[in-house]
């Protein structure tokens, strides 16, 4: 082998050891170090959301987070080597320009989503008929306060439409009052 090679080279394997581009080696203690506390950080989430040690939801939620985002700092310090002097800082640089664009998207995503739940679902409860959703004449008569007008249907099949109060003098389309006979056949 060469003299300039990695075998010859007391400080390879080693913490303080660089190669020719300058990057921080990790021992095995390092490694293990790291597993251990990826070990640990996966595992008292699953315990606060299994055993539900903590009754309040949002605090555990926000217990879970803060391990998920300590896991992530442990994975890049102890498995990935990410430190402000790696690469001359730029690691740096891209992480922290992967975070804003993170950011900027669930945030987004999210105000999206709020603004889409309250502007499309219905604010008034009783607007929503057990037969189904009330036309614009009925919704508007309800908020008159005024009794909606219904079509009514002789035994001939010609609809007419009542008046406010139903005073057409047409009789209302009742289900006794049907001609069944000629339905569906």
């Amino acid at each position: 082998m060469s003299s300039g090679s990695h075998a010859s080279d007391p400080n390879r394997g080693t913490a303080s050891g660089n190669h020719e581009t300058g990057e921080a080696h990790s021992t095995i203690r390092g490694y293990l170090t790291g597993f251990g506390l990826s070990v640990v950080l996966t595992v008292i989430p699953f315990w606060l959301v299994m055993a539900r040690p903590i009754e309040d939801g949002v605090v555990t939620a926000v217990l879970v987070v803060l391990a998920a985002v300590a896991q992530i700092v442990v994975q890049m310090i102890y498995f990935l080597h990410m430190d402000a002097k790696s690469e001359g800082g730029w690691t740096v640089m891209a992480l922290i320009f992967t975070f804003v664009v993170l950011v900027i998207t669930i945030a987004g995503s999210l105000w999206v989503m709020y603004h889409l739940n309250s502007n499309m679902m219905p604010m008034d409860h009783e607007v929503m008929d057990v037969d189904g959703p009330a036309t614009l004449q009925q919704q508007m008569q309800m908020e008159d306060g005024r009794p909606m007008g219904g079509a009514t249907a002789p035994a001939d099949g010609n609809t007419q439409t009542t008046g406010q109060s139903g005073e057409s003098g047409q009789s209302e389309m009742r289900p006794d009052s049907m001609d069944h006979g000629s339905m569906g056949r």
